[in-house]
């Protein structure tokens, strides 16, 4: 009996894995923040995380893409992770959800 792949189920435990991630500068987790552009998931469950970072000198620069990595690779359907960062567009204010912005008394 072949197994189905479902990818939008693993889209949702990547996000669950995303959420437990946090910008050490910021007490909000790094998707509420905004700092997830994408996540690609292809039938093979290799993933693809789009993100950005605050500014392009973030202190966690090096550190915060290989954390994402490494927690999504955690997940056993994972097959491998990889990380793009892109500052197009760049990262503002408005790229945070209504929880962080809430969070953060911007509300």
């Amino acid at each position: 009996m072949s197994e189905t792949k479902d990818t939008g189920a693993l889209g949702e435990k990547i996000v669950n894995v995303l959420k437990t991630i946090y910008d050490p500068e910021i007490p909000v987790d790094i998707y509420e923040l905004g700092l997830i552009y994408d996540v690609f998931v292809n039938e093979d469950m290799e993933v693809k995380v789009l993100m950005t970072l605050t500014t392009p000198n973030c202190p966690v620069a090096e550190s915060l893409p290989m954390e994402v990595e490494e927690k999504v690779k955690s997940l056993d359907e994972v097959k491998s992770a990889e990380v793009e960062i892109t500052f197009d567009p760049p990262w503002t204010q408005d790229l945070m959800s209504e929880e962080a912005k809430l969070e953060l008394g911007m509300l």
